[in-house]
């Protein structure tokens, strides 16, 4: 597949020498796409995975196993040193307060997957030094939560107090690629399947209104690339993003006329307001502390490395990859959680022949027909009995 716009060069300060490096969870989008890019330089690539995969370069090296495993990290670890370890792992804040110490003292360059959502709502453009969430909020609540944006911005913590600082903290925001598209906090798996089997999509105008910055996985990774062993950055945070934002808006109305374009039919889009929609989400804090935020970043760091405005336009990007994702549809797992929510609300029903297992049929039948309340009881009496179980 191609996506339409001008080439990217390869990185300013291109380095001639080879070298090796370890991508850890690097079989998701940007870690595809960084090991193409690294190979093509013909680097040593190592990529931890949980699955067997059979390698497709002879410079190219899958470690299987779990990554987040003490005994398996270990391993990968002595088949250093490395000049570089790339980190697209989501840890804990223990696991990887255990860990990276270990990451720091076994390459030349540790690169850290962080998060842009870290930031509280900021003066535009936000600045890599603007104050993030964990600083500046007071909803003890989410303080004391393991949300994502928190984890990623304690991770990062660890890292400004480490007594090394060959470390880089890179921070994007919304990815996209042929196989993730999101609707605001929604996966291509709530809002697209529903398009596509005939039933409404449900959004809220409180985000639809938002800018924010979505960037193709590919490009992310050629950010990522730019950077690798540039001293420069050593010790610091960096965006790699996309520098123009749109609104959500119109990033639906481009995913309906595409879908009219491909159905031969209008989806129907059902508006509701910021409570009704919240209850989809198991957790409320995405919304709340990041995508009710517009969201546009500074560049200038990264620009020293890398031209982002040669980055794929967010609206071209993402038509060729809607595109391609309706001529090879594949989804991930359904969150049939939220498809019983949403039929609820928009009074429509998903035929239970639809849905593959037994679990996930009583699932949605609990969600679809008991009051939400008594839904939230249960939730909660099963988690508790689960925790009481491994205890």
């Amino acid at each position: 597949m191609e996506i339409k716009g001008k080439a990217i060069p390869y990185p300013k300060d291109k380095k001639s020498n080879a070298m090796k490096i370890l991508l850890l969870g690097g079989t998701g989008a940007m870690g595809k796409h960084l090991t193409e890019i690294l190979l093509k330089e013909n680097n040593q690539v190592f990529v931890t995975t949980r699955s067997k995969r059979p390698p497709l370069h002879p410079h190219l090296t899958y470690l299987q196993g779990d990554a987040k495993e003490e005994s398996f990290i270990a391993e990968t670890l002595q088949l250093g040193p490395w000049d570089a370890i790339v980190d697209f792992m989501i840890y804990n804040t223990q696991e990887f307060q255990n860990r990276y110490k270990a990451l720091l003292s076994a390459t030349n360059h540790y690169l850290f997957l962080s998060s842009s959502r870290v930031y509280a709502e900021s003066n535009l453009p936000i600045q890599e030094d603007s104050p993030r969430l964990i600083d500046q909020s007071s909803d003890e609540k989410f303080l004391h939560t393991d949300e994502y944006s928190l984890t990623k911005a304690r991770q990062e913590n660890l890292l400004q107090s480490s007594e090394k600082q060959n470390w880089t903290i890179i921070r994007p925001y919304i990815t996209y690629s042929e196989e993730r598209l999101q609707l605001g906090s929604l996966e291509k798996e709530i809002w697209l399947y529903r398009a596509l089997h005939g039933r409404s999509i449900l959004f809220t105008e409180e985000i639809g209104s938002k800018l924010t910055t979505l960037s193709y996985g590919r490009d992310v990774a050629l950010g990522i690339k730019s950077i690798i062993g540039q001293t420069k950055v050593f010790g610091e945070a960096i965006h790699i993003v996309q520098p123009k934002a749109i609104t959500w808006q119109e990033a639906l109305q481009l995913y309906i006329q595409l879908l009219s374009n491909h159905l031969g039919k209008t989806p129907v889009v059902k508006f509701v307001d910021l409570k009704t929609f919240l209850t989809l989400q198991h957790s409320p804090y995405q919304v709340l502390y990041d995508r009710k935020y517009d969201r546009i970043f500074s560049t200038k760091r990264i620009d020293q490395y890398i031209d982002t405005n040669l980055f794929t336009s967010p609206l071209n990007g993402l038509a060729s990859c809607l595109k391609y994702f309706l001529e090879h549809p594949n989804f991930s797992t359904i969150n049939w959680f939220a498809q019983a929510r949403i039929d609820k609300i928009c009074k429509e029903r998903t035929p239970l022949k639809e849905i593959p297992t037994t679990k996930d049929r009583i699932l949605y039948l609990c969600v679809r027909y008991l009051p939400l309340i008594v839904i939230h009881h249960l939730w909660s009496f099963t988690t508790h009995l689960k925790r009481i179980i491994k205890s």
